[in-house]
């Protein structure tokens, strides 16, 4: 399948002047509820891959063929385009190219790799951020722009740089990564717009935000130069609650009619699915 569509559409964004938020995504189903309601952009997060695929927090248990096979599956039956976290890459710069590689095929429109120290080192206190030397991170940044074989397809560099240095240093870093030649700076810890303003100034780069306070307002991200805004992952969290609530109502001895205003109906649920195309398909190729 060619996504080269999905990923103009999103360098369109990347281009433009407003401030967008995608929906937090984790399967095929998901990303059809996210089209439903006009979502164009969506977001399959490393954390939320865990928490999804194993059950597992994020603590870079989840591997890159998982990874990957999840982001194959939503874009079978999704036509978003889709952001991805893809943490450190999953290994060194070596292992970035394929990360880039696998991604790629998989149909992603932009992938990020960040520059925190991952998995946990033996004995790195708990809570503590480290970052790898910029010179790392630079051989690894180069390596994904190398690994990309649609043009189209948006390289963004991570910095955590925020969270433990000040801006002045996280400036420095994400010039650095924009001389790599990749497409975006995705920047966590940001607690102002004057932060996003300044990586913006330094690098003439789009900026991409996540884990922001909540004061922080899309036209002030938009007025930044920030083009894509990270609202958290509401949704992983909604459908635990709707899960939970309804297994204990079932489970409780509670009627399934009385959870009647609580669920998708049967219309819904077959038109997420695709019903009628595959009642067609029945009639015409089951002989």
């Amino acid at each position: 399948m060619n996504h080269t569509e999905q990923r103009k559409r999103l360098r369109a964004v990347f281009a433009g002047t407003r401030c967008l938020s995608p929906a937090s995504v984790y399967d095929p189903l998901s990303a059809r509820v996210a089209e439903s309601v006009g979502y164009e952009i969506g977001m399959l997060a490393g954390s939320v891959a865990s928490n999804t695929t194993l059950a597992a927090p994020d603590l870079i248990v989840l591997t890159l063929t998982e990874f990957a096979d999840q982001v194959r599956r939503i874009m079978r039956a999704s036509e978003l385009s889709l952001i991805v976290d893809a943490d450190h890459g999953y290994g060194n710069a070596l292992n970035v190219m394929r990360t880039v590689e696998e991604l790629e095929h998989a149909g992603v429109s932009a992938l990020s790799i960040e520059d925190t120290v991952l998995p946990a080192r033996f004995g790195q206190p708990e809570g503590a951020g480290e970052l790898i030397s910029v010179n790392e991170m630079v051989g690894k940044l180069k390596a994904a722009v190398a690994a990309r074989k649609d043009p189209s397809t948006i390289i963004l560099g991570r910095t955590a740089a925020l969270k433990v240095e000040d801006t002045p240093r996280t400036v420095a870093r994400a010039k650095a990564y924009a001389a790599c030649g990749v497409d975006a700076i995705f920047l966590t810890g940001v607690e102002s717009a004057d932060q996003v303003r300044a990586v913006r100034e330094a690098t003439r780069l789009p900026i991409m935000v996540g884990s922001a306070p909540a004061s922080l307002m899309h036209e002030d991200c938009a007025a930044a130069g920030a083009r894509i805004l990270l609202q958290g992952h509401q949704p992983v969290a909604a459908a635990v609650k709707a899960l939970r609530e309804t297994y204990a109502h079932l489970h409780g001895g509670g009627a399934p009619a009385d959870l009647k205003d609580k669920i998708a109906s049967a219309k819904e649920m077959d038109a997420l699915v695709n019903g009628e195309a595959y009642k067609k398909w029945q009639k015409e190729f089951l002989r």
